[in-house]
């Protein structure tokens, strides 16, 4: 799968920074520079960077401009965001990536699902279970609920991609905000049989409700993992 401009310019700016052409505790080149540099819009530079800074590798101060801290040693490659919006592919690289499709059906929403997403009895949801596999081994167990009427048109085809860029760049959806709660847990059935984990391996579980920018709920999913295959970063800025 393609990547988009930004996604190609962020790449570039992490692979500097590790091969340390841009050393830590120095200034990035301004937007405007990098912009001229790789041909593309400041609104492009932008959301780069904003990629770039969830990872942990700069941080962004206000009147100052953008600091390189550089590969921080807690930084694990398989490391999440616990803020991102981008999705598995674009944050480890399609080449890596591959799902394996349990289930992808057309249901009604229970109680639960219609307060969660903010929807009607009567309006139908996807209902998608996917492995997701890292180097083609067992990684992430996904359970996702979207409505089909914001989400025509998806197909197993996709699904065995990349949702988000389907999202994004087909349907043009831009999400808004999401609230994620991680929390661990013991295994169940289906984490025994596709995960690999034990009968008592814990488990790390990542549940979220994702809006648009209109605020309408598109997505209610949880997202496991056993826990020594992933965790999730939180980069605190001091802005005071």
């Amino acid at each position: 799968m393609a990547q988009t401009k930004y996604q190609r310019v962020a790449d570039e700016i992490k692979q500097r920074i590790i091969a340390n052409v841009y050393p830590p505790r120095t200034l990035l080149p301004d937007q405007n520079a990098l912009a001229a540099e790789f041909g593309v819009s400041r609104i492009t530079i932008k959301k780069a960077l904003d990629g770039v800074a969830r990872e942990g590798l700069i941080y962004k101060k206000s009147g100052l401009g953008t600091y390189v801290l550089g590969d921080i040693a807690l930084r694990d490659r398989d490391d999440s965001p616990a803020n991102a919006f981008d999705g598995l592919s674009e944050q480890q690289g399609s080449e890596r990536v591959t799902s394996q499709i349990i289930k992808f059906e057309v249901a009604f929403p229970n109680a639960d699902l219609q307060d969660k997403l903010g929807i009607a009895e009567n309006e139908a949801v996807y209902d998608i279970r996917r492995l997701r596999l890292l180097d083609d081994e067992p990684f992430i167990l996904e359970h996702t609920f979207l409505p089909v009427r914001l989400v025509p048109n998806l197909s197993r085809q996709i699904l065995e991609k990349s949702l988000y860029m389907f999202l994004h760049q087909d349907l043009n959806l831009t999400f808004g905000g999401a609230y994620r709660r991680i929390h661990a847990d013991l295994p169940d059935e289906l984490d025994q049989q596709y995960l690999k984990a034990g009968e008592t391996t814990p488990v790390l579980e990542t549940e979220q409700l994702i809006w648009l920018i209109n605020g309408q709920n598109i997505e209610y999913s949880t997202a496991r993992n056993v826990y020594d295959r992933r965790s999730y970063t939180v980069l605190d800025v001091n802005d005071f």
